[in-house]
């Protein structure tokens, strides 16, 4: 059965995910695309001072304030951002829309998350250039969306001639 979605573009403003979304375009147009940016929320909340047990005082007012400024500020540049990726692709004849969406548990489940909700037909991510060791320990976001997704998946490298056998 044919997925009906539009591609979805996984875009973090990086020169990879930039590159994956310039030259997947030509070959995905003139498809409907979401340009998807996940961004991670509550992390300001995680720099709020907790109550002091030992002088017995509340957390300040202020600082919750000032994380939620910074949690609103982080919400609105995962939106332009997004909105940004989306201009770029429909500049390479992609029909697209920007989507930020908050990340619940980690990036690559996410991204697979969005791509099964909009019965997306294919992926396509950047794959930033980490040396072998460090992809063998930790992984990518790359490899384990590809481990993951309900569908193809397009991995565009940092500097593809950068890239040694």
């Amino acid at each position: 059965m044919a997925r009906t979605g539009p591609v979805l573009i996984a875009f973090d403003g990086s020169a990879a995910s930039r590159r994956a979304l310039e030259e997947s375009a030509p070959l995905l147009a003139p498809r409907k695309a979401l340009v998807v940016v996940v961004w991670e929320p509550d992390r300001a909340y995680d720099l709020v001072e907790p109550p002091s047990r030992v002088l017995d005082m509340p957390a300040s007012a202020m600082d919750i304030r000032v994380a939620f400024e910074v949690e609103e500020a982080m919400y609105r540049a995962a939106q332009d951002l997004a909105q940004q990726g989306a201009a770029i692709a429909e500049d390479k004849g992609l029909d697209a829309e920007g989507l930020a969406v908050a990340d619940e548990l980690k990036v690559p489940d996410t991204i697979v998350r969005v791509a099964r909700d909009v019965d997306a037909p294919a992926i396509v991510l950047g794959a930033h250039n980490h040396g072998r060791l460090s992809e063998l320990l930790l992984g990518t976001t790359s490899q384990a969306v590809v481990r993951r997704a309900p569908c193809p998946v397009v991995v565009v490298r940092d500097n593809a001639e950068d890239v040694q056998a």
